[in-house]
Parts: structure tokens; C-alpha cells; sequence
């Protein structure tokens, strides 16, 4: 029931909105990503800055049954409409341009093991609609479109906004140590230490309580061997400072964000909001990235790091929604931990991944080289479309 009335809800409004006068230079941004590698809300700072010749509204969270009229009013005007998700227009004449949020390795939509057809057919109409789809790579495009229904030649190899901010690299090692460990860099000069950031997936998605609980116990590995005083002692040992950003979803389940780890700290929207910062913009700083199944991975490659891969869901999320590309093993460039055990076995030895790495930066994303703002307005504002 709610979500039909959020779809009439939808369908009223952007009735409404058609009825304002399209300005040829407003650009509206539907970002419903957060600050989590958001190409909508760095393709906003960009326009902000380099092109205030033209007119740019960010519009967030979307979709969302809370948006005040002068918000609908900006959507309604806007001649450019960019979205992170599902593609969105309120009338013909206006152009749709879609970032998407990521490049795929689980499966979503059509090709995924936990969706209704009934769905999935409606968003391939939806994606009918949309006038260009940003890409990176023929690999993406085919990803994309197994999932969605995408028209191949709606692709466009311009990159994607999030690694101009990834390769930006504006902030170092030291920004991360004094803001989210509230350490003086002087006081560990001389020392080695590294920084990594671990930026599980969607776990919520599996229905499994045990996973649920001990996350919210502050187990945020869900390792059936955590111990947070072990993992912090032997983190300090190595010199080893661990960033934790979960997803949105997971963060709800804390009510305090402190952990007793002088080594290990959380990372959480409000950090990034009230710093205006994207995820993306702090990651160039870090020295290695753990996850399980998120795509962040792929993006990660073009610093050619080391990947740490968290496998103790693995077998759920195969089953539950299944992946995009396999046998796993196969696919991840880094070191695979199912434990804490065997996480703090691996953690600092010698790299030997990057070759692998290499390898599939050249199928995911060869396009990509930090001018992906630049070349999508250009793209929209010679009506290339």
C-alpha cells in the first residue's frame, strides 16, 4: 500500500512540476547516494565551481516523499536532470543523464535471485526513459544492462565523477589521523603506520538476526571469532589505524558510535556531512581497503592498493542475490579472510596482487582518468544527447 501511494504520490508531482518554465541552463542533481562516492554531489561541487554561469540544484535524500514545492519547482525547471538510481524526468523535452552509483559485481534487478519480475519490468521502462548513461568500460555497460535492460547505445564512456575525486587525492594520511583518531601526526613521526578503511556492503538484505545482532553488539565484521581488545592490540602492534564505514542501513543499528579502540574508529554519514566531504575524497588517503561485496572495490583499483576481500557472508550472499561475474576467487585481486584469525594473519605482509589488480582496472575501467565532470558537461551542454 505504501508504495503504490508513493508512486501516485510521484506521478502527481511530477504533473505539477511540468508546468514550470524550463530553463535551458538549470541543472537539477537527484542524488540518493549520500556522500558515499556520490557522482551527483561531486558533479555539483564541479558545477558550483567551474561553471557558475549556469544554474545547479542538489536535491537530497531522493527519492523522497518529504521534498518541500520548491524543490519540485527546481525539478520542474531544470532543462538537465542527473540521477545516481533510477532514471527520473517530468517531461519529454528535459534531458535524463544517469550516473548510476557504482560498477556492479552482486546482481541487481533482472539478473538478480531476490527480485519480482513485476519490478524488475518496471524498471527496465524506466530505464527506457533515460536519454545517457554514463560508463566506463564495454565490461560495465554489459554488467549494467544484463541488470536493467539498458540500450547499448545510450552509453557514454565520459568516467565517472567519484574518481575525479579518487584520483584528486587532496587529502593525506595525517587529515585522517587527526580527525577520526584525534592523533598529533608529530607524535608518531618517524614511525611506520598505515591507515586502511573497511566499507562492507548491504548486509541487511540477507534476513539473517545473528549477522544483524552482532553487528549492532559492535562486531562490525560479524566474525564468529571477533574480539575487539585483540583486534585493537594487534592493530597497534603492526601500526595499523582502522577506518570503519558501514552502510547507512547498518549505521542505524548503533546509538553510539565510540568504540574502546584506540586503533579503530567509525566513519559516519554525519563525519562526511558535516565536513562536506565525500567518502571518495578521504580514500586516496588511506593505505588498503577491506570489503566483502561492494563495488567500491573496482574503484579502488586505480590506486592500485591492497584489497582485502571479507568472506564469511559469501556463501549467503551467493545464494540470497548472487554475483554479477565468478567463481569469486577468481575475480577479487587481494587477500580473502573469513575470521579475524586469519585477518590479522594477512594484514601487513607483502603485496603480491598488484599485477592482478592492474589487470582488471584495464576491464572495468580504462576510460577514467580525472576529467569526468569536465567531459560530462561538456557532453550535456553541446547536446551531444
Amino acid at each position: 500500500m505504501k508504495t503504490f501511494l508513493f508512486r501516485l504520490y510521484l506521478a502527481m508531482m511530477k504533473f505539477l512540476a511540468s508546468l514550470q518554465k524550463e530553463d535551458p541552463n538549470c541543472f537539477v542533481i537527484l542524488n540518493g547516494a549520500g556522500r558515499s562516492g556520490s557522482n551527483g554531489y561531486l558533479f555539483y561541487r564541479y558545477l558550483k565551481k567551474e561553471h557558475p554561469e549556469v544554474t545547479a540544484y542538489l536535491i537530497e535524500p531522493w527519492p523522497s516523499s518529504h521534498l518541500p514545492w520548491s524543490d519540485w519547482q527546481k525539478i520542474g525547471r531544470a532543462k538537465y536532470v542527473l540521477t545516481t538510481h533510477q532514471p527520473f524526468k517530468v517531461r519529454k523535452s528535459q534531458v535524463n543523464f544517469a550516473f548510476w552509483h557504482g560498477i556492479p559485481l552482486k546482481r541487481m534487478g533482472t539478473m538478480a535471485h531476490n527480485t519480482k519480475r513485476r519490478d524488475n519490468r518496471r524498471n527496465e521502462r524506466l530505464w527506457q526513459k533515460v536519454d545517457a548513461v554514463t560508463s566506463s568500460s564495454d565490461l560495465y555497460e554489459s554488467l549494467m544492462s544484463a541488470c536493467m535492460g539498458i540500450e547499448g547505445g545510450k552509453y557514454q564512456k565520459l568516467g565517472f565523477p567519484r574518481i575525479d575525486a579518487l584520483l584528486e587525492n587532496k587529502y593525506d594520511r595525517d587529515y585522517l589521523l587527526r580527525e577520526f583518531f584525534n592523533l598529533d601526526p608529530a607524535e608518531i613521526a618517524g614511525k611506520k603506520v598505515q591507515v586502511g578503511i573497511y566499507v562492507p556492503t548491504f548486509r541487511y538484505e540477507l534476513d539473517d538476526p545473528q549477522i544483524m545482532d552482532r553487528i549492532a553488539s559492535g562486531n562490525f565484521f560479524a566474525f564468529s571469532d571477533f574480539d575487539l581488545e585483540k583486534l585493537d592490540q594487534e592493530l597497534t602492534k603492526k601500526g595499523i589505524y582502522l577506518l570503519v564505514k558501514l552502510h547507512p542501513w547498518e549505521m542505524k543499528l548503533f546509538k553510539d558510535f565510540h568504540l574502546e579502540a584506540s586503533h579503530i574508529a567509525f566513519l559516519n554519514n554525519s563525519d562526511l556531512f558535516d565536513r562536506e566531504l565525500d567518502l571518495y575524497e578521504i580514500l586516496g588517503a588511506t593505505d588498503f581497503l577491506m570489503t566483502d561485496f561492494s563495488s567500491i572495490y573496482f574503484d579502488y583499483l586505480h590506486l592500485n592498493k591492497p584489497l582485502y576481500f571479507v568472506t564469511n557472508c559469501l556463501a549467503q550472499y551467493e545464494q540470497t542475490r548472487g554475483f554479477l561475474l565468478g567463481p569469486y576467487g577468481e575475480i577479487v585481486p587481494g587477500e580473502k579472510v573469513a575470521s579475524q584469525a586469519e585477518f590479522l594473519a594477512k594484514i601487513g605482509k607483502a603485496d603480491r596482487f598488484a599485477d592482478k589488480r592492474q589487470e582488471w582496472l584495464n576491464l572495468v575501467d580504462p576510460v577514467d582518468g580525472g576529467q569526468a565532470c569536465e567531459q560530462i558537461y561538456a557532453f550535456l551542454s553541446e547536446g551531444s544527447y
